[in-house]
């Protein structure tokens, strides 16, 4: 059965996230209902991370097995045609060897957090940022960001529902920067934990309004208590960028 891997664009507003559940609609189950119009027979799609009710995505990365070699092409055009008019977009389809996993296979994954400061509330960006009426102070957002980078243990901005094994992750990259009203917070690594990123946000965000500083985000972090840090951001100003495999362009 040839394997074939998809990159796949989505606005998660209506979804209760990547994973399928009992409880409504979910891009994972859209994707599968989209294979089974074009093969007819069930088919699993593995996703590289499993976003939240309401986190967008600007280029997932999944895969899945089809029973007969319909072409990347075929693919790509049959499934974006079952799709319609959902808000999820195929961008690319390749097919590729037997043990590609678009999970465990995975070397790096980023996300972009968006924080839109601004008076006036989004007319066309509702839903697809975190609006904010107050300024935020980018640079000292950034300098302070630099303390959470390395191999740390992340219990502070870890969820209490995180399946993960351990609490110590290595983050490769956080970086604040600010584009005219939009302040945007670029993460990367290996893996996250349950709403790690959002998590930085919402700390971060302290900072940026100055309620925070450096010295209080290194105490947070390193306390290893949940509680300690600030609060969980929205989940619509959050985007999976990407994921990194070996053998692709860095």
């Amino acid at each position: 059965m040839p394997r074939y891997r998809l990159t796949v664009e989505y606005d998660g507003g209506p979804y209760v996230g990547w994973q399928r559940q009992l409880n409504g609609p979910s891009i994972q189950q859209s994707l599968e209902e989209a294979a089974f119009k074009l093969c007819g027979q069930d088919t699993r799609v593995q996703g590289s991370g499993r976003t939240d009710s309401g986190v967008h995505a600007l280029a997932q990365v999944a895969h899945l097995d089809l029973p007969k070699d319909y072409g990347a092409d075929t693919v790509l055009k049959a499934l974006n045609a079952h799709l319609r008019p959902q808000p999820i977009s195929i961008r690319a389809v390749r097919e590729v060897p037997d043990d590609f996993h678009a999970r465990f296979s995975a070397v790096e994954r980023s996300y972009i957090y968006r924080i839109l400061t601004h008076p006036a509330h989004p007319a066309l960006e509702e839903g697809r940022v975190w609006w904010l009426t107050k300024p935020l102070d980018a640079k000292a957002m950034h300098t302070a960001a630099q303390v959470l980078v390395g191999q740390h243990d992340f219990t502070s901005f870890r969820a209490a529902e995180c399946q993960s094994d351990s609490p110590v992750k290595t983050l490769s990259e956080l970086t604040v920067t600010r584009v005219e009203d939009e302040v945007r917070i670029f993460a990367r690594a290996r893996s996250f934990l349950h709403h790690q990123v959002r998590n930085f946000v919402g700390t971060l965000a302290m900072v940026g309004d100055g309620r925070w500083t450096t010295e209080d985000v290194k105490t947070v972090l390193a306390a290893r208590d949940r509680a300690m840090a600030g609060p969980t951001a929205p989940p619509q100003g959050l985007y999976f960028l990407s994921a990194r495999y070996p053998g692709d362009t860095p």
